[in-house]
């Protein structure tokens, strides 16, 4: 008998080599010290923080929790990187350039770095169209119903999840009439918004529409697609937008999903994503892919002629028109705008973004967006609360009824990051609300959220 258990045991070795090989679970690992090298890197240098506040509450998230034992990071602030590593291993290094935020570095290839001068760029040829929506000091709520709406939204439960709200503005009719900010945040300070930035690519696609250069039913204009016999070729810009490609690149946030590894163990994101092959017809499937969105970074940065372009159409046709001064884009190393999570701004710029969608794309008598394109994106994608860039109420879904339960309303839709980072837009209120913050609660803390919604609404009508 002693032969055959040495041969079982040989052939669950070679099974366990076979898996590890498949599976890679080194990839998995770097992906999370890519995630924290990325992260620490952004808020540090970009946002200000403390990176010993920003590591700790950066490895408690979902995905990477179970190595927080063997998590390191180490920052240089004379050469302006930061290092992830996993037991000392499977190091992840990111770098800050000043306008441009953060990038990875994979190996010695260097990365792409835009030659923009970023600070003429904030330079607007005219005053912004988007009128003032506040004065220089934050504006403390005169109503006493407000102020107790702010109050809960910067309280914390006695035990984890701990929801670390950094940063609340409440827009009503154009103007802000309450905000708050945690210790070491201010008005000016420029959060990172994670796929937030989703709805930022929404804004500029719709753009690129209303000048007539895209349309959301067109071909996604990707010559990898473009084979006579590739059926990628009828996938649709309106496809990407929404999700339902049909590609194989759904996300887990497990480290070893395509569209996570696309983001911390490529240069080239899109590179990486147009060779995804397709797994279902396109249209009929849908699943959460921040690949799909860096497709639709790839597509702007083709449409207006490379990545020094890219950036200057953001700010001349979106940023300065909105009066948005503290934005920090990030590109990937293959100098592609980074669509799927890292645009950073300060939560007031976040407002103003959400006021664009709020005033149905028009802003100063200007239409910025193509007239149905809010409600386009607002409109619910097949049967899920997703609609083109935000998320949705405008859905039978029993997640988006539960929101409308817990009073956000039934006309609401809202931009959304992970950790819970929110543009709640609501039309027949006039209100916007922005919630900044690091919550590794599961939902985002949307009960939170959804309170802090129902108190303003509450006060509004008194």
């Amino acid at each position: 008998m002693g032969w055959q258990k040495w041969i079982a045991a040989a052939v669950a070795f070679a099974a366990a080599v076979a898996v590890a090989a498949y599976f890679r679970p080194d990839r998995a690992a770097r992906v999370a010290t890519g995630l924290v090298a990325h992260n620490v890197c952004s808020k540090v240098f970009v946002s200000g923080l403390d990176p010993e506040t920003v590591f700790s509450e950066t490895i408690e998230r979902a995905g990477i929790r179970g190595l927080r034992p063997l998590l390191g990071f180490a920052l240089d602030r004379s050469g302006r990187t930061v290092d992830a590593s996993v037991a000392g291993w499977l190091t992840s290094r990111a770098a800050f350039h000043d306008g441009l935020g953060c990038v990875l570095l994979h190996g010695a290839k260097a990365p792409y770095l835009l030659k923009s001068d970023v600070d003429a760029l904030k330079v607007a040829k005219a005053p912004p169209l988007l009128e003032e929506i506040t004065g220089p000091e934050p504006v403390e709520p005169s109503d006493p119903a407000l102020k107790a709406a702010l109050d809960h939204a910067f309280e914390e439960p006695a035990e984890p999840p701990f929801r670390r709200t950094k940063a609340v503005v409440v827009v009503h009719n154009g103007k802000v009439i309450a905000e708050r900010y945690a210790k070491g945040v201010g008005i000016d300070t420029p959060l990172l918004g994670f796929s937030m930035t989703k709805s930022v690519v929404n804004a500029l696609i719709g753009i690129l529409t209303q000048q007539g250069l895209v349309t959301p039913s067109m071909p996604a204009p990707i010559p990898e697609w473009r084979g006579r016999n590739d059926p990628r070729r009828e996938i649709e810009v309106e496809h990407l937008m929404r999700m339902t490609t049909g590609l194989a690149l759904d996300e887990t946030n497990s480290g070893f999903d395509p569209s996570s590894q696309m983001v911390y163990l490529h240069d080239d994101m899109a590179g990486f994503a147009v060779k995804a092959p397709l797994m279902a017809p396109p249209g009929m499937r849908w699943h959460y892919s921040s690949a799909s969105t860096q497709l639709l970074a790839r597509i702007i940065r083709d449409a207006v002629g490379g990545p020094e372009q890219t950036l200057a159409f953001a700010w001349r046709e979106l940023f300065n028109p909105l009066g948005m001064r503290s934005v920090t884009l990030e590109f990937d190393g293959g100098g592609t705008l980074q669509g799927t999570a890292y645009m950073l701004a300060s939560a007031r710029d976040w407002a103003r973004f959400g006021l664009l969608y709020l005033n149905d794309g028009v802003v100063g008598g200007k239409r910025l967006l193509h007239e149905d394109w809010v409600d386009f994106s607002a409109a619910a994608t097949l049967k899920t609360d997703y609609g083109a860039g935000f998320w949705t109420n405008r859905s039978e879904r029993s997640s988006a009824k539960l929101r409308v339960a817990l009073g956000i309303p039934r006309d609401a839709f809202f931009a959304s990051g992970d950790l819970g980072q929110r543009i709640v837009i609501m039309p027949t209120q006039h209100l916007v609300v922005v919630r900044l913050g690091d919550s590794v609660d599961p939902t985002g803390d949307m009960r939170g959220l959804a309170r802090l919604v129902k108190d303003v609404i509450a006060a509004m009508e008194r």
